[in-house]
């Protein structure tokens, strides 16, 4: 048992900050942000007359977690993703003041830090995808090809890499459907638009055999202007150039299409398992992040209209 000097708060952290250096070989800007996390812990142990770790108790813990989010010990606020950090530096320093003997009960056991808020997806208003489907043109080879790659990756909600996979047989157009070959091998058949049906026609007529003369028969759908299969990486700089023709306000990533599908079907009425199905998620949980952002959309448009939203 360590002595009771050696109980002190800022002993203990100088103690586990040396551990870290030391025997964890911790990087030096992770234990510099530990150090601050940790300072501003044992200032707020000081403010409640706390000086000895073992006085310490899982109230002060959970306190401190409450005080990094509301500012109430006299520092700025932190981010929920700041404020995580924190708490996994105070969870670490009592973690190590249990198992070195100094404190009998670790405090910290049974506090987590807060769960981090998903990512929710950017997706495109309606209007800016219009525009974007409207930018390649109708004329000449690629520009007939990349419209028909846009109005596909919108009207499926498919992945560019699915996109980019398909062969000309897994287009179905008196059925309107296409067969995509998602993550794990695992197919699905999604329905198609009559636009994108159309621009696909378009595409493999007047576009797709001169690309293919240049390449070895290959049955891939979409083609480079050496006849061989479309990249990911060159699919992905059409979806990007047309988006700064277009100049839309947000910035598009290999996602934008796919996720402005989904979020404009579920605002539309879609059912979330539908949605699921379309786009080939294994779990309906991953889907669900959509209806956070039609939600987030009701809260704005709340907010700015309803006489009592702010009372």
């Amino acid at each position: 048992m360590a002595q009771a000097g050696g109980a002190d708060v800022e002993r203990v952290v100088g103690a586990y900050l040396d551990h870290l250096a030391v025997e964890r070989g911790t990087a030096r800007n992770t234990l510099d942000g530990y150090a601050r996390d940790l300072r501003r812990y044992r200032e707020y142990l000081a403010r409640r007359g706390i000086a000895a770790i073992t006085g310490i108790a899982p109230a002060d813990v959970t306190g401190f977690g409450v005080a990094l989010r509301t500012g109430d010990d006299g520092h700025r606020a932190l981010a929920p993703s700041s404020a995580a950090r924190a708490l996994v530096a105070v969870r670490g320093l009592h973690r190590f003041a249990h198992a070195d003997g100094i404190t009998e009960h670790d405090p910290a056991r049974d506090i987590h830090p807060p769960s981090q808020a998903k990512r929710l997806p950017k997706a495109l208003p309606v209007d800016e995808v219009l525009r974007l489907l409207a930018m390649p043109g109708t004329e000449g080879e690629r520009a007939i090809r990349d419209s028909a790659l846009l109005e596909l990756l919108y009207s499926t909600g498919a992945r560019i890499s699915e996109v980019v996979g398909l062969d000309v047989d897994d287009i179905d157009e008196e059925e309107r459907t296409v067969l995509l070959d998602g993550k794990g091998g695992k197919q699905r058949i999604v329905p198609v638009g009559r636009p994108a049906i159309e621009a696909v026609r378009a595409y493999t007529v007047r576009a797709r055999p001169s690309l293919a003369r240049n390449g070895r028969g290959t049955p891939a759908l979409f083609l480079n202007a050496r006849g061989g299969r479309l990249s990911r990486q060159s699919a992905w700089q059409v979806l990007k150039t047309n988006a700064e023709r277009a100049g839309l306000s947000a910035a598009v990533s290999p996602h934008t299409l796919r996720h402005s599908f989904a979020t404009h079907l579920i605002e539309g009425g879609a059912d979330v398992r539908v949605v699921q199905e379309l786009l080939g998620h294994a779990s309906v949980t991953t889907t669900q992040v959509y209806t956070l952002v039609t939600v987030n959309t009701l809260r704005e448009v709340y907010a700015t209209a309803h006489p009592r939203a702010l009372g």
